[in-house]
């Protein structure tokens, strides 16, 4: 317990001589672990909205008015042979029940009684893979089924929505990488001053018979501080952003059933890990190169 005392008092010295870099290398930490926070919750957000989207991909096959029930028929058996259609994914939606679901979806637009019904007859085609959609689609349209008006899917909705948000992700990624790089480079810094500082003590604690590890414990330690403050910051300052900022910008109702982001909880556990890490890595990187011991 003495040597374990010993250590931590030797490491809050060498942090009190370096204050300010110090200070600097865990607010660097701070601003690498929030930006990280976010890119966690917004990248696993978007992966589970992208994989809803892509669930909900479906072709619509419309028919034409004066379609007989025969050609409906048909075109149902040859959608249901394609192996790219998933088992019992092909559903038939008759034009009042169409027209039943657009006056639940759109009450104000459907206020005034039609004369008649101007839906069509539809089927809809859930396919095996989100990749599927448009082969389907395309098949289904050069086909020039008997009966068959039109043939619809949302895949290129989908694609525009779903490369803006990786771009976005993208952004994220870079600049993590970069606060990633600069805290590791601060830390390690950081400790070059501090075995700087006290070198004349290094060299007396070798000449009394001091093992190698028990020289290198405090600037380690001083490392892995200066990670865990830098993260342990983070997680606060994201709890309070998600605490009083997350509930005044969410819309009740306008997140989707089925996706969520990464729990708040490992999320502040990944952050804690990366801070931990960072400070070794930037203290072992310098104890290595200028602690020759």
């Amino acid at each position: 317990m003495s040597q374990v005392r010993l250590l931590f008092s030797e490491a809050w010295s060498s942090i009190r001589m370096n204050l300010s870099t110090t200070f600097a290398a865990t607010m660097t930490v701070l601003i690498g672990m929030c930006l990280l926070g976010l890119f966690l919750a917004l990248g696993t957000w978007v992966l589970s909205w992208s994989n809803h989207v892509q669930k909900e991909l479906q072709v619509h096959v419309y028919f034409q008015s004066d379609a007989t029930p025969q050609q409906e028929a048909a075109v149902a058996a040859r959608l249901r042979n394609d192996p790219r259609v998933k088992p019992g994914g092909v559903e038939f939606v008759s034009k009042a029940e169409a027209l039943a679901q657009m006056k639940k979806n759109f009450k104000d637009l459907t206020r005034i009684p039609l004369p008649s019904n101007p839906l069509p007859d539809s089927y809809t085609v859930t396919p095996l893979k989100a990749a599927y959609t448009p082969l389907i689609g395309k098949k289904v349209k050069a086909a020039g089924w008997s009966g068959v008006d039109n043939v619809r899917w949302g895949s290129e909705t989908a694609k525009r929505v779903l490369t803006i948000a990786k771009v976005i992700s993208l952004v994220f990624l870079v600049a993590v990488i970069l606060l990633v790089i600069a805290s590791t480079l601060l830390i390690a810094n950081t400790i070059r001053l501090s075995i700087f500082a006290r070198r004349r003590e290094i060299e007396v604690m070798k000449l009394v018979g001091a093992t190698n590890w028990f020289i290198r414990g405090p600037f380690m330690l001083e490392g892995l501080l200066c990670g865990l403050f830098g993260s342990v910051l983070a997680v606060i300052l994201l709890l309070i952003g998600k605490t009083l900022i997350l509930p005044s910008i969410s819309v009740s109702g306008s997140t989707s059933d089925g996706v969520s982001a990464l729990p708040f909880s490992m999320n502040a556990l990944c952050l804690i890990v990366a801070g931990l890490l960072l400070g070794a890595a930037g203290s072992g990187l310098t104890i290595r190169k200028f602690l020759q011991i």
